[in-house]
């Protein structure tokens, strides 16, 4: 197990880190209206192939959509998993696992929670992404991202649970993985199966920017595992579960290819005060083995061997999560990437082509406050949930939704 981090206490580290946060927003106010465009890394250089947003987050969408709210009464709905019998399994990030009957029909949430974990409390980790085994229909078996702590230590866990028959309930398996370290900020969290088969963990660097270039630390990274939590041989450095590096706080990313591993889509999170250096958001196109140059380099920057992103914004987004469309209900959208955003509260249409981005554009402005979730439902429609009542945004009275994208 790698060497913990002890300091990030839980919730005295929160309070202190809000006050902080605070003083570095002034200091950063001051900063940039002396300069906004300077590069505080005198070695990097701005990517031609990178499209700089300087002002706003892009173009209204031009593709007429229709949505549909589905579910009310979720307390900040993290991630869904589509079950082969047509019900979906929802995160809520206090620590419940939600069932939601018949969900492409008359859907309907059950009042009684699958699980309820007690999560370790934070102001960003808690119950987070969640997976279905590839072979569920079988086993019955699912993951879970959850902050706890073990040890003493504040850690993201993968843990591995097998569901009831009738899916009211569940069981944990075992522990898949254990040695990210948790923190009140940038904890990732999102897991997903790859085409390859293999378990992909997007993971945050916990407020310390240096875990990112550092290899012996998974923090900051998208690691790569076997449905058991064992390294792959075939990963870009062997023994190493490090897929790709240089990360700050990944919750999105997808894949072009279905029957293709390597090169995948992924949103990241920009500064919000660090070294002087505010927004940034990031949308990468990025190859087995990349590194994504956070702390280094950030916005449209590039040096070396740090890759630089294909679209950022000036103006902070940040992204949650992100899948590539592939229905058919939005024939104009198929094989775009689409992103929720938090802060800018819309949701993200990006085009890409050759590994450029062709067009964006945005859609819902303001129209659901912030959103969290964005996945492609086993009926080919796509799915988003809000994150209204996170401590960040203003909670409704029917409190978070999960809503439904269609023409």
């Amino acid at each position: 197990m790698h060497n913990k981090n002890n300091n990030f206490p839980g919730p005295l580290f929160d309070k202190l880190y809000s006050r902080y946060s605070l003083c570095l927003l002034f200091v950063t106010f001051l900063y940039l209206s002396a300069s906004c465009n300077r590069i505080a890394n005198n070695n990097a250089q701005q990517a031609d192939e990178c499209q700089l947003v300087r002002d706003g987050y892009g173009p209204p969408g031009t593709v007429d959509i229709r949505t549909e709210t589905l579910v009310t009464g979720l307390e900040v709905p993290w991630a869904i998993a589509f079950l082969p019998n047509g019900d979906a399994l929802v995160t809520e990030r206090p620590g419940r696992l939600r069932l939601v009957r018949d969900i492409y029909n008359n859907p309907e949430l059950v009042p009684q929670p699958v699980i309820s974990v007690e999560i370790a409390s934070t102001s960003e980790g808690g119950m987070m992404g969640i997976e279905l085994h590839p072979d569920f229909e079988n086993n019955r078996l699912f993951y879970l991202c959850v902050t706890v702590h073990e040890n003493g230590e504040l850690i993201n866990r993968i843990d591995r649970w097998q569901l009831s028959e009738d899916g009211t309930s569940a069981q944990q398996d075992r522990v898949i993985y254990n040695e990210i370290i948790a923190a009140g900020i940038h904890n990732g969290g999102r897991i997903k199966f790859g085409p390859d088969g293999m378990l992909y963990i997007g993971t945050g660097e916990a407020g310390d920017p240096d875990l990112s270039q550092d290899p012996n630390s998974p923090n900051g990274k998208l690691l790569r595992l076997t449905p058991e939590g064992d390294t792959p041989d075939d990963n870009p450095e062997p023994g190493s579960p490090v897929f790709l590096s240089g990360i700050r706080n990944t919750q999105g990313w997808a894949w072009p290819d279905e029957n293709d591993a390597n090169t995948v889509w992924l949103v990241d999170h920009g500064p919000s005060g660090e070294m002087g250096r505010t927004g940034h958001d990031e949308v990468n196109v990025a190859n087995a083995g990349d590194n994504l140059g956070w702390p280094t380099i950030y916005g449209c920057q590039e040096q070396g061997s740090l890759k630089a992103p294909v679209l950022s914004w000036v103006d902070a987004v940040p992204p949650g999560g992100a899948d590539i469309y592939t229905g058919d209900a939005i024939p104009e959208w198929q094989g775009n990437l689409i992103v929720a955003t938090l802060r800018s509260q819309h949701l993200h249409r990006v085009i890409l082509q050759d590994g450029r981005v062709e067009q964006h554009e945005v859609y819902l402005q303001n129209e659901y406050g912030r959103l969290r979730e964005v996945i492609m439902g086993g009926d080919g429609e796509l799915y988003i949930t809000t994150s209204n009542c996170d401590g960040r945004g203003s909670c409704p009275d029917n409190q978070d939704k999960l809503i439904r994208i269609t023409r």
